[in-house]
C-alpha cells in the first residue's frame, strides 16, 4: 500500500451500477434467470426501485451469465420504458455502466437519450402485484413482438451489499420486523458508516495488528460455507502494548467489509468469526473487553450476517461461565455462538475439512496455509 490509498472506504455506496441487455441477436432467447416478484406490499422490499430483481441465474449458456447478471439485479426498466416504485435516489451521471464486451450488453452511450430520460419513469398507485404484471407483461408483448427495429432491452441497477436496498429487509429482521425501531437501527448505523470511513490503515496500532495477522480472512473455498474473519488472541496478547482495542476493531470492521463485499446475494451477505484461543491463558486470552467492544460495532451495524462465531479451545469449565461472560450479547446473537473444545465442532461449524486440519498440524498451521495475503492493506 502507498499514501494514495491508505484510507480504507466502505465497500458499499447508495449509488448503483447499471446494465443495459439488448436482445437483438437472437429475439425467442430467454434471460436465463428466475426473478423475485416485489410487487406484493411487503415492508422488506420498502427501499427498492423495482417491482422485480434477479432471484436466481440458471445453469449454462444464457444471456443472463454472458452478461454478467447477479443475484439483487434490480429490473427498472423495459425498452425504456421505467417500472419504478420510487426515483432515483442520486444523480444519474453518478451511475457507473457495468457494460462488459459483450453482444449482448449495450454501452450507455448506445442508448437514446429519450430512453435515458423514460427509464427513469415512476408507477404507482396501483394495487399490489399490478405492476410486477405490467412487467411482465411489457417483456411479453415486445418479445413477441419480434420487432429487428425494436428488439427487447432490460434495465437493471446493481446495489451495494450495505446500500439501503438490500439492508434494509436485515435490520428489519434485527428488529423483529418493528419499522421504527428498524428506521431508527438503520439511520444510527449511516450515522456510523459516515464517521467511521474512510479508515486511515496507516496508524501504526492498525498495522501491527494487519502485518502481524492477528486479525485476518480465513477462506476455504468450500461451497455453500461463508469465509471466516480469524482474531488470533495468542497474536494479539503478543502485540498488546503496541496498539489500542480501537486499533483492533478496526482491523475487524476493514475484514468484515470486505468479506460481505463479496458476497453472491447482496440481500444476504454472511460471514463466519473464529476467535483462536490457541496458546493462550483463558483468563487473560478471553479478554471480555475486547470481545465487547468489537461486539458493540458489529452487532448494531451488520445485522443478520454472523452465520456463526466459533471460540476454541474453551475448557468445560471455562463454558459453564460463559453465558455470565458474554451477558452483554442478545439472545439472537448468542444462539450463533459455538465455544468448545471439540475440532469436530469448529470443522462442522465453519465448514473445514476436519482431515486437513490434522495433516495441517492442527488449526493454527490449518489457518496459515488458508490465510488470505492482502497486500493493498499493508502500508510501507
Amino acid at each position: 500500500m502507498t499514501e494514495d490509498n491508505q484510507f480504507f472506504k466502505a465497500t458499499s455506496t447508495e449509488v448503483p451500477s447499471q446494465l443495459t441487455i439488448t436482445f437483438s441477436c437472437e429475439h425467442n432467447e430467454q434471460l436465463g434467470a428466475q426473478l423475485i416478484n416485489l410487487d406484493k406490499g411487503e415492508p422488506d422490499a420498502t427501499f427498492n426501485p423495482a417491482y422485480a430483481s434477479i432471484g436466481r441465474v440458471l445453469e449454462g449458456d444464457n444471456v443472463a451469465r454472458r452478461c454478467g447478471v447477479a443475484v439483487g439485479d434490480c429490473i427498472v426498466a423495459v425498452n425504456g420504458e421505467g417500472f419504478r416504485r420510487h426515483a432515483l435516489d442520486c444523480n444519474e451521471h453518478q451511475i457507473k455502466d457495468l457494460a462488459p464486451k459483450v453482444e449482448n450488453v449495450m454501452p450507455e452511450e448506445e442508448e437514446n437519450e429519450d430512453t435515458k430520460i423514460s427509464r427513469f419513469r415512476v408507477l404507482s398507485g396501483k394495487e399490489d402485484g399490478e405492476n410486477y404484471a405490467e412487467l411482465l407483461k411489457r417483456i411479453k408483448d415486445v418479445k413477441s413482438a419480434q420487432d429487428s427495429e425494436n428488439p427487447l432491452l432490460i434495465s437493471l441497477e446493481r446495489y451495494g451489499w450495505d446500500s439501503r436496498v438490500n439492508s434494509w429487509s436485515r435490520f428489519l429482521a434485527a428488529r423483529d420486523k418493528n419499522i421504527p425501531e428498524a428506521m431508527l437501527m438503520l439511520q444510527a448505523h449511516e450515522n456510523w458508516r459516515d464517521s467511521v470511513f474512510p479508515i486511515d490503515v496507516s496508524q501504526t496500532g492498525l498495522q501491527n495488528i494487519l502485518k502481524a495477522k492477528a486479525i485476518s480472512e480465513v477462506d476455504t473455498k468450500q461451497d455453500g460455507c461463508p469465509p471466516t474473519v480469524c482474531v488470533n488472541f495468542s497474536k494479539i496478547q503478543a502485540l498488546e502494548s503496541s496498539f489500542l482495542h480501537e486499533d483492533v476493531v478496526s482491523a475487524f470492521v476493514v475484514y468484515t467489509e470486505l468479506l460481505l463485499s463479496r458476497a453472491s446475494n447482496p440481500l444476504s451477505p454472511k460471514t463466519c468469526q473464529f476467535i483462536d484461543l490457541s496458546g493462550t491463558r483463558i483468563t487473560r486470552g478471553l479478554n471480555v473487553g475486547l470481545l465487547r467492544k468489537i461486539y458493540a460495532v458489529f452487532e448494531p451495524n451488520y445485522p443478520e450476517t454472523l452465520h456463526k462465531m466459533v471460540m476454541y479451545p474453551v475448557s468445560r469449565v471455562v463454558r459453564q461461565t460463559s453465558n455470565v461472560l458474554l451477558n452483554f450479547v442478545n439472545q439472537k446473537t448468542r444462539e450463533k455462538f459455538v465455544i468448545t473444545d471439540d475440532l469436530t465442532v469448529v470443522c462442522k461449524e465453519l465448514g473445514w475439512n476436519k482431515n486437513e486440519v490434522e495433516e495441517c498440524g492442527g488449526i493454527t498451521q490449518f489457518m496459515q496455509e488458508h490465510q488470505k495475503d492482502d497486500d493493498t492493506l499493508i502500508f510501507t
